[in-house]
């Protein structure tokens, strides 16, 4: 038996007022463009979460349950949700009380706390694990870190936490001759399963779906599937990562990627030995094959597929080390609010937005970046800063 595994990230993060200048600092402590948030999320949900939601659940009805999917919703977007559309909330709901959709635990603000606070790391993943019993009552036994970050320690951190598998991206720094269509066991955990992203069949449906330029376009269930097929033989499970925007809002409802998706089950499933299953299903049926040694940090982002869209340039770099030098002072005021607005300065998109990396790049980072320059987004960044100092 193959699994197919879908997980699909959904995140909005709190954007900052482009217009905060120097000369709000001490004066004016509204740091958030409330209206471009509102206007995003409704735009986002309208195109991607409230039609992918009624197809996918339309999908699960009409295969008797067969199809399976998982998601990860940082809390960020949960908070959004509650403030601009709370009907998505309540088709995720609906999503997971078939029993077919897992939810994939993480840091509640999409951070990069576990690079540079274990403390804040931990505390984070608890207040998610919370947020998604409250919302939805469930809890999460699979992780997923921000933006697939991941090494040795990240794994090590997560089964201590308690969590029965993790995610991360199938490079082939960490893979070298393995393949990612199987099940490993991360280096130092004893339980903890390992499911890696085959990052070529994910990337031809978020990426390259809509490009006339590919030798695979157009591409369609059908064919689509027969690339899946392909891995009988040579593999355990196919893991199909990407960011669930790709339907509707990267790849728009014009370029088919609504109906392709919508006839993927009936194509993939004509094969017999072919399954959908959850990362939670696909480490509980699936034995690892080998451990899996990752000492270096690994994520799903840009080319590299590394850190260095947040980290690695002088503008993030001193941004970080600003951030989190004022968590002890923070938490030490024991002020709710000041700790939350803190928190939410700590998603990984402020970082993002000061990348200075374009090249084949340069569209991804431009997805809803409120910032003509990355420069305008450290200056934003630090004057808000200076401010809540």
């Amino acid at each position: 038996m193959i699994s197919v595994c879908f997980y699909f990230q959904v995140h909005q993060p709190f954007r900052l007022r482009p217009d905060y200048r120097y000369f709000n600092i001490g004066r004016d402590h509204d740091y958030e463009d409330d209206r471009a948030n509102a206007q995003i999320m409704r735009k986002v949900a309208d195109k991607c979460y409230l039609p992918t939601n009624r197809l996918i659940l339309d999908m699960i009805r009409k295969t008797d349950g067969r199809f399976r999917a998982s998601y990860s919703i940082t809390g960020t977007a949960i908070e959004q949700f509650r403030m601009y559309c709370p009907e998505v909330l309540d088709s995720f709901r609906e999503l997971v009380d078939t029993g077919c959709v897992e939810l994939i635990g993480e840091t509640y603000y999409h951070s990069l706390a576990f690079l540079f606070s274990r403390p804040e790391f931990a505390e984070q993943v608890a207040l998610h694990q919370r947020t998604l019993q409250q919302e939805f009552g469930v809890r999460a036994t699979t992780f997923r870190n921000t933006e697939l970050i991941y090494n040795n320690e990240l794994a090590h951190e997560v089964e201590r936490l308690g969590f029965d598998a993790v995610i991360a991206e199938g490079t082939e720094r960490s893979l070298q001759w393995r393949s990612p269509n199987f099940v490993y066991q991360p280096a130092p955990c004893r339980k903890t399963k390992l499911l890696l992203k085959n990052y070529r069949l994910s990337d031809d449906l978020a990426f390259r779906f809509s490009d006339r330029n590919w030798e695979g376009w157009p591409l369609t269930a059908p064919k689509f599937a027969s690339w899946l097929h392909q891995v009988a033989g040579g593999g355990e499970t196919i893991n199909l990562f990407m960011d669930y925007e790709t339907f509707g809002e990267h790849q728009w409802a014009e370029t088919g990627i609504f109906d392709c998706l919508r006839h993927l089950p009936e194509a993939v499933l004509q094969h017999p030995d072919f399954r959908f299953h959850t990362p939670a299903e696909v480490a509980r049926l699936h034995p690892p094959v080998a451990k899996l040694d990752v000492p270096f940090v690994t994520s799903w982002a840009d080319a590299e597929r590394d850190v260095t869209a947040w980290l690695g340039n002088p503008l993030q770099d001193a941004s970080v080390e600003a951030i989190y030098a004022l968590e002890q002072a923070v938490k030490k005021s024991g002020d709710i609010q000041l700790i939350g607005t803190w928190r939410r300065l700590l998603t990984s998109d402020h970082f993002y937005y000061m990348c200075t990396k374009f090249f084949s790049d340069g569209d991804v980072h431009k997805y809803f970046n409120p910032y003509k320059t990355p420069y305008d987004a450290f200056v934003i960044y630090n004057n808000v800063l200076a401010d809540l100092r």
